[in-house]
């Protein structure tokens, strides 16, 4: 059955709001995915805090053109999914090529980041990245490195210090 109008000016302002709040969008076919297979993606979507819309390509190139992006949809096999993370970058490149690598159907079209359209290579290279919570605990890891570096030396005197006592205690002992 055919959308209505109504329902497609819905689905697009949705869209539109998405895009415009995103920090970074992936687009790509799943055509030929079970209803299991798209709730599953929905579901690690949901998990990670990334908005995912399935619609028509004419929709899908309004939402980008009125949020200033132009796109051309054309290129875009069959129905178009859209993946928007507001809270990470890497999100939805990370879930999407991750899905596309179990699912041969899935082929990713391209995507946003930083306000410029990104081609498929890049958006597979983006889902390389380890994720905003990964960076982070690296970098505090690396910040304290050197601080229990410090500790561990300044433990050490007092191990030998204790080894040495307890040396002599063995030896009046």
């Amino acid at each position: 059955m055919a959308k209505t109008r109504q329902k497609k000016e819905g689905e697009l302002q949705k869209i539109t709001e998405a895009v415009a709040s995103a920090k970074s969008a992936v687009f790509a076919n799943f055509q030929g995915l079970t209803m299991s297979d798209m709730n599953e993606l929905r579901d690690k979507c949901r998990e990670a805090g990334v908005s995912c819309f399935a619609s028509k390509k004419t929709l899908v190139k309004i939402a980008l053109r009125e949020a200033g992006f132009d796109v051309d949809t054309k290129a875009f096999d069959g129905g178009v999914a859209a993946f928007f993370g507001t809270k990470d970058e890497v999100a939805p490149a990370q879930i999407v090529a991750g899905f596309a690598k179990n699912h041969e159907m899935v082929r990713i079209f391209g995507g946003i980041l930083e306000g410029a359209f990104i081609d498929t290579t890049k958006v597979k290279a983006l889902s390389t990245l380890p994720s905003k919570q990964e960076l982070l605990a690296k970098m505090v890891g690396t910040l304290n490195a050197p601080v229990s570096g410090f500790v561990n030396v300044l433990a050490g005197n007092m191990r030998g210090l204790m080894n040495v006592l307890n040396a002599i205690k063995e030896q009046k002992a």
